[in-house]
Parts: structure tokens; C-alpha cells; sequence
């Protein structure tokens, strides 16, 4: 048995409780009403030798309909209001009819608002009255009547608790799927923040570096000034091209990644924009690899593309190499510099959103020593992807 003893009124209230669901009380307050007193007055014209009906039946006729309206405010009070009209009325020997009613409907509400051990009680007190009253009046039925005014009262109990229950599933359930949904949109939203500052970040570095190339060019060598220049053109063409889909995606009229997803075949472009910065850039393997799937060539494009806007931005680098390969059913992508490396610093946005579009597909993201190089120099972006099944046959 479910409820205790706790607050005020002394009774339990059960995680149902106080929940504005179903018909109206007012709604089922006068339905009963209606019950009680049509089927009285109804049954009380066949009676022979009852108690004529007069206003204090009525009055009690009306109570424990009335007593249902505290089904919100008091509900602990709700059914031993019932139970004492209907007790009264019968005790002052009025004609038999639906005078119940209200205490059957004050069991099953008490029980689907979670006062369990209120409802138990008082299917027990019913099941108690009716065994008494046929004992004082020599039913010789009365085992037959008692057991089944028990019945009747605990399936009243057990029907208001499975509709309690009912409940709960389906607020968890729609707990469980604004979860979800949040869940969803956070993730939403997290995906399209990395494809921002990875496209901004990088095409920003790319026009810094480019003008800063045509400013110093621009006197002393002007031949080289429209080189430069092309490259911040076609730049910031290509920004602004992504930049207007990402703002497409956030008026929700266009897709996440619309048209064609960033790939491995675009990673020379990105290694040929960093030799114009000035970078010396190696790209080793080749920039096709069989077997692998969008969503890894894609996060393969954008750790490259990431790696080498810190390597021009931070690491004061001269040099860097590039290397795709797949090691069995893992695309193993790493990105290595002769800069300053690290240091003490943390890891930014970046990296940050490097790892998480790794290990997003299951994969891993290192920071570790290039081989080679003197200690504390040099940084090397080692990203492990896996690939499924399919993408791994060659």
C-alpha cells in the first residue's frame, strides 16, 4: 500500500496529486446531483413505508455532491463528507436509491489524486457499514452483501489508482520527449556554433593575413600585390557563400548542411590558402581516400581547416604538414607545425569544437609532440575517426 501519515492534514498526497485533469469538478458535481436526486426521488415513488422525502433529504441528497467541489481545495476532506452524508441519509431511513454515488466518485478521485491511504480507509469504513447494518438487521445474505460492497470499494480504489498511474506514464513520457527535443535542439545548436566560428575564423584569418601580405607588398613588391589580393577576394567570396546558408539555416529555410558538405577533395584549397599566407604547407596522402562517408570527410576538412587557422594565427609556425590516411577502418588525420606549440595556454573554441566533431562520429582528438622536433615546439593535431563497415570496404 502506497501513502502515510505527513503535512497538515495528515494524509499523503501522491505525485498525481493536484493535477488538472479529467472533466471539471463543477462538471461532476452537478452530474452527480442529478443522479442522486432523480434516482431518488425515482426509486422512493416504488417504496412502500419509507420516510417521505422532505428538505432535510434533499439537503443531504445535495451534500455529498456538493462535498465533491472540494476535490481541488480540500481534497482530504472530500470523502468522509461523502461517506457522512450518505450515512446520514440512510440512517434517518429515507427511501433506498443512487445516494452513493458521491462517496463511489470521491473513492476514485481520492485515489487518482494519490491519497491512497485516505481511499483504502475509506473503502474500508463502506465495507464495514454495510456488514454492520446487515448484522442489525438480520440480512441473511449478509456475507454475500458485505463481500461485495468490499469488492465494489477496493475496484473503486485500484481503478482510481491505475488511473494515477496512468498519468505519471504519460507526464513522463512527455517529460522524456521535451527532453528529447531540448536535447535535439541543443545539439542543433551546438553544430551550427562550430560551423560558424569554423568558417568565420578561418576565412577572417585567411583575409587578415592576405591583406596584411598586400600592405607590406604593396611598395616594395608590387608585382606579388594582385596575387595576394585575388586570394582575399576568392576568401571572402566563399565566406560570404557560407555565411548567407548559415543564415539561411537560422530563418529555418534551408537545411544544416545545405548543398554539398566540405570534403576531403577541398582540403588542397585549404592547404593552397595557407601557402598564400605564407606558410609552407606539406600534403601528404592522397585528397580522395575510398570508403569514407560524408560526415568523416566533412569533420576531416574542418580539423584542417581549423589547424592550419591556429598554426597561422598562434603558433608563429613556418612550416606544417598535412596527412590523410586510413588505418583499417579509422581515417587517421593529423596536422603538424614547427611552432611554439601550446604552452601553458588552454585550448579555445577551436580545438574545442574540433574534439567535439570527433568524438561527435565516435572518434578521438590528440594534442601531441611532433616527431623530430627540439621539446616545447611544434604541435601535432592527430584526429582519429572511425569508419562503419559499409565506408571501410575498399
Amino acid at each position: 500500500m502506497q501513502g502515510g501519515f505527513s503535512g497538515g492534514h495528515g494524509f499523503h498526497r501522491g505525485p498525481g496529486f493536484g493535477r488538472r485533469k479529467g472533466p471539471p469538478t463543477s462538471f461532476i458535481a452537478i452530474t452527480v446531483a442529478l443522479i442522486q436526486v432523480v434516482g431518488t426521488v425515482f426509486a422512493a415513488s416504488r417504496q412502500d413505508g419509507a420516510r417521505p422525502l422532505d428538505v432535510l433529504a434533499f439537503a443531504l441528497l445535495l451534500a455529498g455532491p456538493a462535498a465533491l467541489l472540494l476535490r481541488r481545495r480540500m481534497p482530504v476532506l472530500m470523502l468522509p463528507l461523502t461517506f457522512a452524508a450518505a450515512l446520514a441519509y440512510l440512517l434517518a431511513g429515507y427511501p433506498w436509491g443512487p445516494v452513493v454515488v458521491s462517496f463511489a466518485v470521491s473513492l476514485l478521485l481520492s485515489a487518482a489524486a494519490g491519497l491512497i491511504l485516505l481511499a483504502w480507509l475509506g473503502a474500508g469504513a463502506a465495507a464495514a457499514t454495510v456488514l454492520l447494518w446487515s448484522l442489525l438487521s438480520g440480512d441473511e445474505a449478509w456475507p454475500l452483501r458485505s463481500a461485495a460492497a468490499a469488492a465494489w470499494a477496493a475496484i473503486l480504489v485500484l481503478l482510481g489508482e491505475g488511473i494515477r498511474r496512468r498519468r505519471e506514464q504519460i507526464a513522463e513520457y512527455r517529460r522524456q520527449r521535451a527532453a528529447a527535443e531540448q536535447a535535439e535542439r541543443d545539439e542543433y545548436r551546438l553544430t551550427l556554433a562550430r560551423d560558424i566560428h569554423d568558417v568565420v575564423a578561418h576565412s577572417l584569418s585567411m583575409i587578415n593575413v592576405q591583406a596584411s601580405v598586400a600592405l607590406h607588398l604593396g611598395a616594395d613588391e608590387p608585382e606579388r600585390l594582385r596575387p595576394a589580393l585575388e586570394a582575399i577576394k576568392a576568401a571572402s567570396k566563399e565566406s560570404l557563400a557560407e555565411v548567407r546558408q548559415l543564415l539561411g539555416v537560422l530563418r529555418e529555410d534551408a537545411p544544416l548542411h545545405p548543398g554539398a558538405r566540405p570534403g576531403l577533395a577541398r582540403i588542397p584549397e585549404l592547404v593552397e590558402h595557407a601557402r598564400q599566407a605564407g606558410l609552407r604547407v606539406e600534403l601528404e596522402g592522397p585528397p580522395e581516400l575510398p570508403g569514407v562517408g560524408e560526415p568523416q570527410q566533412e569533420a576531416a576538412y574542418r580539423v584542417v581547416q581549423e589547424a592550419l587557422s591556429n598554426v597561422r594565427r598562434h603558433s608563429g609556425a613556418s612550416a606544417a604538414v598535412v596527412r590523410l590516411a586510413v588505418d583499417g577502418t579509422t581515417l587517421v588525420v593529423t596536422v603538424d607545425d614547427d611552432g611554439a606549440g601550446l604552452g601553458d595556454s588552454e585550448p579555445g573554441n577551436g580545438l574545442t569544437g574540433m574534439r567535439e566533431r570527433v568524438e561527435g562520429l565516435g572518434g578521438s582528438l590528440a594534442l601531441l609532440a611532433p616527431d623530430g622536433l627540439p621539446p616545447n615546439r611544434g604541435l601535432r593535431v592527430e584526429a582519429r575517426i572511425p569508419l562503419t563497415t559499409e565506408e571501410a570496404r575498399p
